[in-house]
C-alpha cells in the first residue's frame, strides 16, 4: 500500500467515485468519498466483506434537488425534516490530513440550509478501532437549534442490536427506566423485531418493504450489527439530562426490506451564528462472533465486545 506523507493512506476509487481514500491498517481498513458526502462508504476487514450497505444507484428527489445517499455512514442534522434533510450533498469536499491515518472532510456550506458538515476519521494503528467525529457548524445570520446525526448503512441480511436498561426489579425501583420512541409507520408485531428482556433486536428482510424504526434512549451507549459471524460496533455518549430529538433519543435504528441503518445523535443545541456542535461514535469489528438465537446466547457472545 502506498502512503502520502508517510501516511497510510491511498487514493482510490470506489462506488464509482474517482476521489476516495482508504486508510488501512493492514488489519482493518476505512474508505471516504471527497467527491460528494462527506461519507465513509466502506469499513471491514482487509481483504473482506464491507461491513457497510451500499446503494450507489439510490436516489431521493425533493424540492431542493437530488439527495443520494451512495450507503455507509453520513452526517446528517436533527431534527429531521423534508426537504431540509435531504439537501443534496454531490459537490467536492475540502480534504485535511491530520495524522497518519486520520482525515478531515469538510462539505461546502449548504445554501438550503446555512449549515457546514465535517466528518473526521481516525484509523487506529493496530486493531479495528476507528474515532468517528461529526461537526455541524451554524453559518447562518440567525440562530438555529440542532444537534448532529450519525447515520450508517449497514449491509443487508443481518440484525442491529440494541441494550435494554439493566433489569432492576418492581420491589427495588418504581420509576420508568427509558423512552422508547415509536413513528406512525412502526409495528411491534412485525416479524423483524424481537424485544427481549436484554436486547431489541431488527433483522433485515428483503421481502418486507413496508419500513420499521424506533427510536430509544440509550444510556448504555452502545449499538451493534451482526452479519453472519461478524459483529460491528458503535460506542456513543450519553449525556444526563440533556435534550435530545424526537422526544428524547440518542439511538434509533430504521429498516425496509434490505435496508437498515443504525444511527447515533447528540443533544440538541442553540447555535448561534457561526457556532459548533460535535458528536464522536467510535467503531470496532470483530470476527468469528458465534451466538445462537436466543438472548443468553447472544448475550454470553457479544458481552465481551460491548463492555467497557
Amino acid at each position: 500500500m502506498s502512503t502520502r506523507g508517510g501516511r497510510a493512506v491511498e487514493k482510490i476509487s470506489y462506488l464509482g467515485l474517482p476521489n476516495c481514500y482508504r486508510l488501512s491498517n493492514g488489519a482493518v481498513e476505512a474508505v471516504v468519498t471527497s467527491d460528494v458526502g462527506p461519507r465513509i462508504v466502506r469499513y471491514g476487514f482487509a481483504g473482506a466483506e464491507n461491513i457497510l450497505g451500499e446503494v450507489p444507484g439510490a436516489t431521493l428527489t425533493t424540492e431542493l434537488g437530488d439527495f443520494k445517499p451512495w450507503g455507509g455512514h453520513r452526517l446528517w442534522v436533527a431534527p429531521e425534516a423534508k426537504p431540509r434533510s435531504y439537501a443534496p450533498d454531490n459537490s467536492p469536499l475540502t480534504v485535511a490530513f491530520e495524522g497518519e491515518r486520520a482525515i478531515r472532510l469538510t462539505a461546502p456550506v449548504e445554501a438550503a440550509t446555512g449549515i457546514e458538515k465535517e466528518l473526521c476519521v481516525a484509523l487506529d494503528g493496530e486493531g479495528s478501532g476507528l474515532s468517528v467525529s461529526h461537526k455541524v457548524t451554524n453559518r447562518n445570520l440567525w440562530a438555529i437549534n440542532a444537534a448532529p446525526w450519525a447515520l450508517t448503512i449497514m449491509r443487508g441480511g443481518g440484525t442491529a442490536i440494541f441494550p435494554q436498561e439493566p433489569y432492576i426489579s418492581w420491589d427495588d425501583y418504581l420509576l420508568p427506566a427509558r423512552p422508547l420512541v415509536l413513528w406512525h409507520y412502526t409495528n411491534l408485531s412485525d416479524a423483524r423485531w424481537s424485544i427481549g428482556k436484554k436486547f431489541i433486536r431488527l433483522t433485515t428482510d428483503a421481502s418486507a418493504n413496508h419500513p420499521q424504526k424506533v427510536g430509544m434512549m440509550n444510556k448504555q451507549g452502545w449499538a451493534a450489527y451482526r452479519h453472519g459471524t461478524t459483529l460491528f460496533v458503535k460506542r456513543f455518549d450519553y449525556e444526563e439530562g440533556a435534550t435530545y430529538p424526537d422526544y428524547g433519543c440518542n439511538c434509533e435504528t430504521y429498516t425496509s426490506g434490505d435496508f437498515i441503518e443504525v444511527e447515533s445523535l447528540a443533544p440538541l443545541q442553540r447555535l448561534e451564528p457561526g457556532a459548533s456542535a460535535e458528536h464522536v461514535e467510535r467503531w470496532t469489528l470483530f470476527g468469528e462472533v458465534e451466538a445462537g438465537a436466543s438472548e443468553d446466547e447472544l448475550e454470553a457472545a457479544i458481552s465481551p465486545f460491548v463492555a467497557g
